[in-house]
């Protein structure tokens, strides 16, 4: 029986992974390297994050995103955007140096068992670990608004679903979602000579403004801080403080994860978008129907109110429609655990598992990681640069567990049920 088994090989996978081979613990990791970068987003894509914040992590700096650039040739500095292909051959070059062998079958199945769990793989193994760290990365928890779920894929897909725009190429699609995802997705598609426009159910976009030199005056330093996050002291809490942030009430906890850092765009697409792309701000989709013997879609365009008066658009008629509306992280959609398990789970008031201070969940044993421990450790937890503050921490409760024993039982989950209905009470 391993010590630790990790399930998934992203950033967060990795780093626990590195961080726990460095301790000592019986390993075994599970999923297929950096899958999301390499098989989730378009070519020429770029990060959102400053490469000095988009480092894996491992227990002495070794392994950087900056040394591999340096190694490769290639430019890592402050206010030059990384692309994706880049980032993910950095991913791979981690762990290939910082991680035991990968493998890159699936965890189909978590259940708890005497002494731990049971986790079981795509072709049937049975693994068996004391504990499980899951890091499972956002694609188990996309979301497509109601009114577009009911149509085929070939109408409707995810902004996570493509690593290839080019089928796209002279059609008409259009983007739903005002963020990162939504703008780069569509300056992509016009750049190609995809017609595409960009419904926001804001009132405008947003834009991240140009990041200040990294030498300035002390002065500016003190006043706005540089942070994995962004300037300011805010978002400098946010990135460097999450154990602190781990302390707030639930109620401030699950707002600030609801509501900091919303859509926006990188500085570096503005341009992109408003020279090429039509944007129609203030409006959402009420309903969608494949029209054209399903050949393409028709949207029922409203004001962002949803009263359909003067301003309302007439009908859509597009080809195709991306979602780029990013993901919710409720226990619910962790469909790789027993029900008995993932129904145990004691939950907070956003629908996600409630974590300790450790990362570790109301069941002993069973650790979480990434972007569904958001509400419980802040907005760190959405971006690479979290990776490393989650993997010190887990794997030091992980130790601590492995001390204390206590694993395998599932134990009803105490209070009041949330949302996804798991109980909503515990803070961990």
């Amino acid at each position: 029986m391993y010590d630790l088994l990790v399930v998934g090989a992203g950033p967060y996978g990795l780093s626990i992974a590195s961080h726990a081979a460095a301790a000592g613990l019986r390993l075994r990791v599970f999923g297929r390297p950096m899958a999301s970068w390499r098989d989730h987003m378009p070519r020429g894509m770029f990060l959102k994050s400053e490469p000095w914040a988009s480092n894996l992590s491992d227990p002495h700096g070794r392994w950087q995103l900056d040394r591999y650039c340096a190694q490769q040739r290639l430019s890592a500095r402050h206010g030059e955007p990384i692309p994706v292909e880049t980032f993910a051959e950095y991913g791979l070059w981690f762990a290939r140096n910082s991680v035991p062998e990968v493998d890159e079958r699936t965890v189909t199945r978590v259940t708890p068992c005497p002494g731990g769990f049971e986790a079981v793989t795509e072709d049937g193994q049975s693994v068996y670990a004391r504990t499980v760290a899951l890091a499972v990365g956002v694609i188990p928890f996309v979301e497509i608004p109601s009114a577009l779920r009911g149509l085929p894929a070939s109408l409707v897909s995810h902004s996570s679903h493509h690593s290839d725009l080019s089928r796209f190429r002279g059609r008409d699609v259009t983007v739903v979602g005002g963020g990162q995802a939504a703008l780069e997705t569509a300056a992509l598609l016009a750049e190609q000579g995809t017609r595409v426009r960009v419904l926001v159910r804001a009132g405008h976009l947003s834009w991240n403004d140009v990041p200040p030199p990294w030498e300035r005056p002390w002065w500016q330093s003190a006043r706005a801080p540089h942070s994995g996050l962004g300037c300011g002291w805010r978002n400098w809490f946010y990135a460097e403080r999450p154990g602190l942030f781990h302390r707030l009430p639930e109620s401030a906890r699950t707002r600030v994860a609801a509501t900091a850092l919303g859509p926006a765009g990188a500085w570096w697409v503005r341009d992109r978008v408003e020279e090429a792309v039509e944007v129609l701000p203030g409006h959402e989709v009420a309903a969608a129907r494949s029209v054209r013997d399903g050949a393409g879609v028709r949207l029922e365009v409203v004001h962002r109110t949803g009263a359909a008066g003067p301003g309302a658009l007439a009908p859509l008629e597009t080809d195709h429609v991306i979602a780029a509306t990013g993901f919710t992280a409720t226990s619910d959609r962790l469909t790789l655990l027993a029900p008995e398990l993932r129904t145990a789970l004691t939950g907070t008031a956003a629908g996600s598992p409630g974590v300790s201070a450790s990362f570790e969940s109301s069941h002993p044993g069973l650790f979480l990681a990434g972007l569904i421990t958001a509400p419980g450790f802040g907005p760190a937890m959405r971006f690479v640069h979290g990776a490393a503050y989650t993997a010190e921490t887990l794997v030091r409760g992980v130790r601590r567990r492995l001390r204390v024993g206590d694993v395998g039982a599932v134990v009803p989950a105490p209070g009041r049920r949330g949302r996804s209905g798991a109980p909503a009470s515990a803070r961990g």
